[in-house]
């Protein structure tokens, strides 16, 4: 990281919790726990390191870190010896990790000001952890910032909220994520945007979709529904083609329908005559107008209810390649 870890490359989109972060710094006052929550893949645990960079530089620029002293280099590599990262293992972070931690915060930090210990998805830990780790919420040892960080709909106990200050994150603004995506992923606008709202404002989600290569998949599906009737000869091995790819997902494959329902609803405002700033599929809207053409409202309605139907036939472990297979000829 190359600038202010306060900058807008870190906390962007985030203004309240940088406020209330540059409020804890400044007052002279830092709480001895904070609770970064929010939605996944927003940037806490990058905030969260930022933030001990912060309040450790050796060099500070107008309050805000440099960037390049000692301490800021190591806390952005992830090499601070007083930055302590403790994150699940496997599903959960276990009480066995609460208890290294424990023995580690019986020493004083080591070289900065403040050591740093920071705890990822504090919603995923285990109960008899999260238990263990509330006598040191009381009564922190000297000169030690803790800092968890937990999805906004996880389970948390009220007794770890009440310790700690929560400092809330929100998903992205969709065209700054869309501006990220392109920068750093080399996407074309139209398929940034439309990732950063299937994502619902998660750089993670966002990058989590990409990998599966689901906006691609979407393309296909579209072109190829496009393309073929239903009672065309070719559609049956086009569609059997795509059954294959699709059922292949496994457990992307609730998320390969979330985009196809964008697009069915982006079809749907377009038909009534909505804003064009409420369509989010804009990588798709070469096959608008084909669309539109062929399917009037009702079946627009039909092939969502064929989306949903599908969706609750996952949820009861049915048969991956055959609710794919229901639902693409339901489309045609």
């Amino acid at each position: 990281m190359n600038a202010s870890p306060m900058a807008p490359d870190c906390l962007s989109g985030q203004p309240k919790a940088a406020k209330l972060l540059d409020r804890a710094h400044t007052s002279g006052k830092l709480a001895h726990a904070f609770l970064f929550r929010g939605p996944a893949g927003v940037g806490k645990r990058q905030a969260a390191v930022a933030f001990g960079a912060r309040i450790n530089c050796q060099t500070p620029n107008e309050g805000n870190a440099c960037a390049l002293c000692a301490s800021c280099r190591k806390f952005f590599t992830g090499n601070h010896p007083d930055l302590l990262l403790v994150e699940p293992d496997g599903a959960a972070i276990k009480i066995g990790q609460i208890r290294e931690l424990k023995k580690a915060l019986a020493f004083p930090p080591y070289e900065a000001r403040h050591r740093v210990a920071v705890l990822l998805d504090i919603h995923a830990m285990r109960r008899e952890a999260a238990n263990s780790l509330l006598k040191t919420l009381e009564e922190p040892p000297a000169d030690t910032i803790l800092i968890l960080t937990g999805d906004e709909a996880g389970d948390i106990l009220p007794t770890i909220l009440s310790r700690c200050q929560t400092i809330p994150f929100f998903p992205l603004p969709y065209q700054q994520l869309a501006q990220t995506l392109t920068t750093e992923d080399a996407l074309s606008a139209e398929e940034s945007f439309a990732l950063a709202a299937a994502a619902e404002g998660s750089l993670g989600r966002a990058r989590d979709l990409l990998k599966h290569d689901l906006p691609a998949c979407r393309r296909e599906i579209a072109e190829t529904l496009l393309a073929h009737t239903a009672d065309a000869p070719e559609a049956v091995e086009k569609i059997l083609t795509l059954t294959e790819r699709a059922a292949g997902l496994k457990e992307a494959l609730p998320d390969l329908f979330d985009l196809l329902r964008l697009w069915f609803r982006d079809l749907t405002i377009t038909k009534v005559g909505g804003a064009a700033e409420l369509i989010t599929s804009r990588d798709l809207l070469p096959f608008f107008a084909p669309a539109l053409q062929r399917w009037s409202l009702e079946d627009l309605a039909a092939r969502l209810t064929s989306l949903d139907r599908a969706d609750k036939q996952l949820t009861r472990n049915c048969n991956r390649a055959l609710v794919c297979e229901v639902l693409f000829f339901a489309l045609l």
